[in-house]
């Protein structure tokens, strides 16, 4: 088990961003993140507990943004 989850909703077709997100963590800082499908409209990105990145009204984090603000939390 991770501490980092990525939910994204599946209707949507968030599930390409989502694995593109977790292939960057895997690359770049070595994490496995979980992948849970969720619905409505939902996409974030989670350590722990904690909301670190999240989709909002016209804006959708890319995967550079998602390992920043993993870096960030992780501090």
């Amino acid at each position: 088990m991770s501490d980092v989850t990525i939910i994204y909703c599946r209707p949507c077709g968030y599930e390409k961003h989502a694995r593109e997100a977790a292939a960057a963590l895997r690359r770049q800082l070595a994490l496995e993140p979980d992948l849970v499908p969720g619905k409505g409209g939902v996409f974030q990105v989670k350590l722990g507990e904690r909301i670190v990145a999240s989709r909002s009204k016209g804006h959708f984090p890319g995967s550079d943004e998602i390992v920043a603000a993993v870096i960030a939390a992780r501090r």
